[in-house]
């Protein structure tokens, strides 16, 4: 089967500015994160108020989107930023990093917490059911874009991509609008139903009753780092980074594993602390 193309723009705006698809899923998954957080407010114990929801999913976004494109940018292509440092703005060229934007998340949070008076683990327990929701919203995009192709597979899931999809990770493809021989894991799809779909509803469904504070946190950060690791098996490293050691090691799942190891801390200190329960 051949691989779906579809139009990244969807309405030209002139030079190098459009709507695109990849802002649209942004933007659809950031509405989604608001209602359900307004929806989850109803029978959360914190006494959640519809206006904090909204400054939430605010401080959420802006670290999530500055975060994730400044880790992109220092983690995947910092050669690239060293030659030309616009290209950190240069947004609508793609590259956004997951890990990067989970530290401007948590500096959001700490900003919120701050502003409202309220313990971070507190806020960060609330926000953590809510954001594998934007977490598929962008693997979507990614797929959209023809971006992070996966792996070569002769599995019936496998995707044909065009050659411009996969220049860099096979030289041999060379005519512009030719396809590639050869099938690949369509990886953006698996970590958008496992990273996205799956995650939301182990996290949600450990919210759903009072938890000792921090085992809704830590219970997100082990399901992400698992899922992770998992998947990169079957997604192509950066034609430009490769593996990082083994043959096998990504940058992804170098980067997920600490995220693995602070949730299982998180959990084992949840359980331990005696910390107030939340929801």
């Amino acid at each position: 089967m051949h691989y779906p193309i579809i139009d990244p723009v969807i309405l030209p705006l002139g030079g190098d500015f459009a709507i695109r698809w990849y802002g649209v899923s942004y933007l659809a998954g950031f509405a989604v994160v608001w209602w359900l957080g307004r929806l989850r407010a109803k029978t959360h114990p914190g006494n959640w108020q519809p206006e904090e929801i909204s400054d939430l999913v605010f401080y959420g976004a802006m670290g999530a989107v500055l975060g994730g494109r400044i880790g992109y940018v220092l983690f995947y292509n910092f050669d690239q930023f060293l030659s030309d440092p616009v290209y950190l703005i240069q947004m609508w060229k793609g590259g956004m990093s997951f890990h990067g934007g989970l530290l401007g998340v948590i500096v959001g949070i700490w900003l919120f917490a701050r502003k409202r008076s309220r313990r971070i683990i507190d806020v960060m327990d609330y926000l953590a059911p809510l954001c594998p929701v934007g977490l598929g919203f962008g693997r979507l995009a990614n797929f959209i874009n023809m971006e992070l192709p996966g792996r070569v597979t002769d599995s019936p899931l496998g995707l044909i991509y065009p050659c411009s999809a996969v220049r860099d990770l096979n030289p041999m493809c060379i005519p512009a609008d030719g396809w590639e021989s050869v099938a690949r894991h369509p990886s953006p799809l698996y970590q958008a139903f496992t990273e996205g779909l799956l995650l939301f509803v182990i996290v949600w469904f450990v919210s759903s009753k009072p938890r000792p504070a921090g085992l809704v946190a830590g219970t997100f950060l082990v399901g992400y780092g698992s899922f992770r690791m998992l998947t990169e098996l079957f997604r192509s490293p950066d034609a430009h980074i490769g593996f990082i050691a083994f043959d096998w090691l990504t940058m992804g799942q170098l980067l997920s594993l600490p995220m693995f190891i602070a949730g299982i801390l998180l959990i084992v200190w949840s359980r331990s602390s005696g910390q107030a329960q939340s929801a």
